[in-house]
């Protein structure tokens, strides 16, 4: 499998300062700074680039999943809520929740919530996320 790719680069001070971000496909380019990393700036920032990548890797595990259980879904939707705090001199990110609804027939919630669960402990990002003190799910059926 190939190797993935983004890149970053920051002009100048932390607080003054900014920069841009870039995925090595060319699908995405954009702002950040240390106001929309830690206020309501423009732009964008990691955590919200990382929650991307961990509901967009979780969608697909989850459909894989349910599908290798008997239940092919006909859609999954994912927002992650990536929360960074101050951490002594610098930040840690503390938790990611993620919220998924699956519009998928023919499995009980007791099943459906088993499968969810599954996934969040096994999909590659949250592997890679395992550091992260709180990693919440909450999943619902269409």
């Amino acid at each position: 499998m190939p190797d993935r790719t983004a890149s970053a680069s920051w002009r100048g001070t932390l607080p003054e300062g900014d920069g841009t971000m870039r995925l090595g496909s060319g699908a995405y380019e954009g702002a950040y700074s240390a106001k929309s990393r830690f206020e309501q700036g423009d732009g964008t920032n990691p955590e919200e680039l990382l929650g991307a990548a961990h509901a967009g890797c979780f969608s697909m595990a989850l459909a894989g999943n349910l599908s290798r259980a008997g239940h092919d879904p006909t859609r999954v939707d994912t927002e992650a809520k990536v929360s960074i705090e101050r951490d002594g001199d610098g930040f840690t990110i503390t938790k990611i929740r993620l919220e998924t609804v699956a519009d998928v027939d023919g499995i009980d919630d007791d099943r459906f919530q088993e499968v969810a669960e599954m996934t969040k402990q096994t999909c590659p990002v949250s592997r890679a996320l395992a550091a992260v003190e709180t990693v919440e799910l909450e999943a619902r059926r269409a």
